[in-house]
């Protein structure tokens, strides 16, 4: 279905609270009924109730909320926070917190409810209730080889919205599915959940379950998984404490908000003091295995948006670029570049081609590629 663009939606409630206020599950069943492919809720002070389509915020117009005030924003936050206390600490001493919430049968949601201008505002991530597949995400089958890795790190990576939690989750059910492991995922918050399949799976949440990444991951170090998931990298200590799982024979799965290979590896390395960067780079050129970079670039029909994977594996060469750092003609895009054969690509040659194929504009294409000089000068010399 096509985007259906800025215009207003309205919608009509099933039920409302007993005290003339709007229920909040209701409202966020209403909002759920208005459009397809809603990827977020957002509730901001002095606007309507708004979903998020293909990038695009829409308003949606509800009785008695024509735009909401700071008590109907302060109203659905505390609903959605309910008894948790520590979301509720989180909210008063740093101005924001993260937390799950779920309507039965319907959807659930990845929220964060944050301080602007002295109220609440609320964004809320809606989360498929079904784990997506290869194709959907338009992944390449072969990285289905993740589930056969006995150890080693697994980076999923992209700007916010890019779809990263999305790809893990497909990669973990993959494992699930093929392989009898213990797995632990420490996430803030659980966002897919899984089920047991063939492996036995505990997901822990932050705040609620634990109080940091680093104590899970230290914890998790002592509760015999095979494979752990750490919903995002974050800092120095988390990365020193997933290199030295790698080492000791876990395969982790993790997430950072880099736009490519080459500056997640500056990510990790920058992490560390100069005195440590060079064994780190060691440590990651043995330890990892596979960069997965996403982008999330609009189709020239208008339908949506197309997932653009980047992907690195590890090489000996790739390895090599990584632990002696890059240099002219021993770059990981060059090594990408001529890495086909092995499984791996790159953003600019997956841009072009879908320029090529009309599913892209010049332009958008242009606008989402690492070196847009170069790969117009590429479709230039080979006219589509």
């Amino acid at each position: 279905m096509a985007s259906p663009g800025i215009a207003a939606i309205s919608v009509a409630l099933e039920d409302h609270s007993g005290n003339g206020k709007v229920a909040t599950p209701a409202l966020l069943s209403a909002m759920l009924r208005s459009a397809d492919k809603i990827s977020d809720l957002v509730f901001s002070p002095g606007r309507p109730p708004q979903v998020q389509v293909y990038g695009q915020l829409i308003p949606v117009q509800v009785p008695k909320l024509a735009s909401l005030t700071p008590d109907d924003t302060r109203h659905i936050a505390a609903d959605l926070i309910g008894d948790n206390k520590q979301a509720m600490s989180s909210l008063r001493e740093y101005g924001s917190c993260d937390i799950s919430y779920g309507l039965s049968g319907v959807a659930r949601f990845r929220a964060n409810i944050f301080i602007q201008r002295g109220s609440c505002a609320v964004v809320m991530r809606v989360i498929p209730t079904t784990i997506p597949d290869f194709e959907s995400l338009r992944l390449p089958k072969h990285l289905a080889e993740v589930a056969k890795l006995r150890d080693g790190i697994v980076l999923v990576t992209g700007p916010a919205g890019s779809g990263k939690s999305s790809t893990l989750a497909v990669l973990l059910d993959c494992i699930n599915r093929e392989k009898s492991y213990h797995v632990i995922t420490i996430e803030d918050p659980i966002e897919f959940l899984h089920n047991h399949k063939s492996c036995t799976i505990h997901q822990r949440e932050l705040h609620s379950d634990t109080t940091s990444f680093a104590h899970a991951l230290r914890s998790a170090l002592r509760q015999a998984p095979k494979v752990i998931l750490v919903g995002e990298i974050r800092d120095r200590e988390t990365i020193e404490i997933v290199l030295e799982a790698a080492e000791t024979g876990h395969l982790v799965l993790s997430s950072l908000n880099t736009m490519d290979a080459s500056k997640t590896v500056e990510r990790i390395v920058s992490s560390f003091s100069p005195g440590e960067q060079q064994g780190v780079r060691e440590r990651f050129a043995k330890s990892f295995r596979y960069i997965i970079c996403q982008r999330l670039v609009p189709k020239s029909d208008r339908s949506g948006r197309i997932p653009i994977a980047e992907i690195l594996k590890a090489t000996q060469r790739t390895r090599e670029c990584i632990e002696k750092g890059e240099r002219e003609g021993k770059t990981l895009l060059d090594a990408m570049k001529t890495g086909a054969p092995e499984g791996m690509q790159h953003f600019d040659g997956e841009i072009a081609q879908l320029v090529r194929d009309r599913v892209i504009e010049l332009e958008t294409g242009l606008s989402f590629a690492s070196n847009a000089t170069i790969l117009g000068q590429e479709l230039a010399r080979q006219p589509f």
